[in-house]
């Protein structure tokens, strides 16, 4: 995708070089509050989704593992608990508010061993050909401008017998509370994040671009197109939420 090309940010159509600076702008404003806002909008269920996640991935000591779009790190934390800190992790984010954020709660927690920290676009990863075990992205692929390179990039980073997972929102299955859901998305989540980060905005593009991302059919197409042979799919809340799991064989 070159930099003037569409794509959409949220409901609107922007250039692809446009919406970079918009996804960055939005994460810089809500990066203090992420943590209570997640909290908050799913009523502590994103915790419960990404332990399912990591349960999922099967992380095992001595992997090397890369997290993107860490953001303030839930998914590190989890992996280095799940792995007794014996496994090497990246923490990636393109976001340097957002990757900030999640190292000092690291630190502050006390996790330091195995853990390295990178600014890096998912889109185009800085590493050679077959350098993890497992990669990971949680509620950040849909904020990506080219989302077919990423999961290219993900796929060459990747060694054979590696897994992908991506956790994610995605279509609800169940159409008879999809106004309920869309009342809640456009409606309450806004006037959350004014009352709470003071950014309604955020949040708005928030629900905007969790109906422009792909269903869950969609993204497992777009899997396979980006080389990956074997994909799975589990919904969770109704299909409210996605992971999707994909491996390199």
């Amino acid at each position: 995708m070159k930099k003037t090309d569409p794509t959409d940010f949220g409901f609107s159509q922007v250039s692809a070089a446009e919406k970079t600076q918009r996804v960055r702008a939005v994460f810089e404003s809500v990066a203090s509050r992420y943590d209570l806002m997640n909290d908050l909008m799913s009523v502590g269920m994103h915790r419960l989704w990404k332990r399912q996640a990591i349960a999922l991935l099967d992380v095992r000591p001595r992997q090397r593992i890369l997290d993107l779009a860490a953001g303030t790190g839930d998914l590190t934390r989890l992996i280095h608990d799940r792995t007794a800190g014996q496994a090497s992790i990246i923490m990636s984010d393109i976001n340097a508010a957002m990757l900030t954020q999640g190292r000092d709660r690291l630190l502050d927690a006390g996790i330091t061993a195995g853990i390295d920290y990178l600014q890096a676009d998912a889109a185009a990863l800085p590493f050679p050909p077959l350098s993890f075990d497992r990669i990971c992205i949680a509620f950040g692929l849909r904020n990506v401008t080219d989302k077919p390179a990423a999961l290219r990039a993900a796929h060459a980073a990747l060694r054979y017998g590696g897994q992908y997972l991506i956790l994610e929102f995605s279509r609800l299955q169940l159409r008879s509370l999809q106004p309920v859901y869309d009342a809640y998305s456009f409606r309450g989540l806004p006037w959350l994040g004014q009352r709470i980060a003071n950014d309604a905005d955020s949040y708005r593009y928030l629900a905007e671009s969790i109906r422009r991302h792909p269903d869950q059919q969609t993204l497992s197409d777009m899997l396979y197109a980006a080389g990956f042979t074997r994909v799975d799919c589990t919904n969770l809340a109704g299909g409210i939420v996605a992971i999707h799991r994909a491996w390199k064989l």
